[in-house]
């Protein structure tokens, strides 16, 4: 694992092959019924997941969709031109209407004149919000969740706190999972490693792998689709809290849907 002074932008590009094609699964696992890991790396216990949220179908039109919108509304229009009526300056006539032997102005400020008004220019207040309906992104959540458990990129962690900020701690409690669970490669890749989605704030936590550039931490309760088919692997901390609150999230969205 390597470290580095700051962290992965979590804006990172989601892999197209995540988005656009099912693919086939890269270890077998079974489906509702997985092991829960410590942060030493011993078995915890063993979980049953609901198919609800572990066994849904893959929605490859859904998720492309929740994908492109919450791109969208995470843009921050940043360009922006000045138009003719904005730019200083161009009050006064350059030149008589007539009799110098020159085109016809009237004002500086015109697009055409170098300094002047530009027409059809980028405009910070645009707006490139779309709307997710909720039962939507929940969808496609949990079609995004199912297809990481199939090819085996989710793994269960019972807790994962430290007394302080530790860097070295939150390194040897990665090396320990990595190693109980068989994937050696989440200690290992330089880039997008995983997601570690934590079942409530904290800030030891947080801070402790803070320095990680291959890694990111985040509430269970914020997690989207863009998030995780970003990171090749997804750590969820407290499997029962988690269940707990994607539970409460689907009832939710099938009462909005009834009404």
């Amino acid at each position: 694992m390597t470290a580095t002074a700051t962290k992965t932008d979590t804006k990172a590009k989601v892999r197209v092959a995540d988005v656009k094609t099912a693919g086939t699964p890269k270890r077998n696992t079974d489906a509702l019924s997985v092991p829960v890991y410590t942060m030493s790396g011993k078995t915890a216990d063993t979980i049953s997941l609901p198919e609800e949220i572990f066994g849904a179908p893959w929605k490859n039109d859904l998720v492309q969709q929740v994908i492109v919108a919450v791109q969208a509304n995470a843009r921050t229009p940043i360009a922006h031109t000045k138009t003719r009526g904005e730019v200083r300056g161009g009050g006064k006539k350059p030149w008589k209407q007539k009799g110098t032997g020159r085109a016809r102005h009237g004002s500086i400020r015109s697009p055409i004149w170098r300094g002047g008004g530009v027409t059809h220019g980028p405009r910070s207040e645009r707006s490139f919000a779309q709307k997710i309906n909720r039962k939507m992104r929940f969808a496609a959540l949990t079609s995004v969740l199912s297809r990481k458990l199939k090819r085996g990129e989710i793994i269960f962690v019972d807790s994962i706190s430290f007394k302080e900020p530790k860097t070295q701690k939150a390194k040897e409690a990665v090396q320990a999972i990595a190693k109980a669970s068989g994937i050696p490669e989440l200690s290992t890749r330089r880039v997008n490693a995983a997601l570690i989605a934590l079942s409530k704030k904290d800030s030891a936590v947080e801070k402790s792998f803070s320095n990680f550039g291959n890694l990111h931490t985040e509430e269970v309760r914020n997690l989207n689709p863009v998030m995780i088919l970003t990171y090749r692997y997804l750590i969820i901390e407290n499997p029962k809290e988690m269940i707990k609150t994607f539970s409460t999230r689907s009832t939710s969205a099938k009462k909005r849907s009834t009404i």
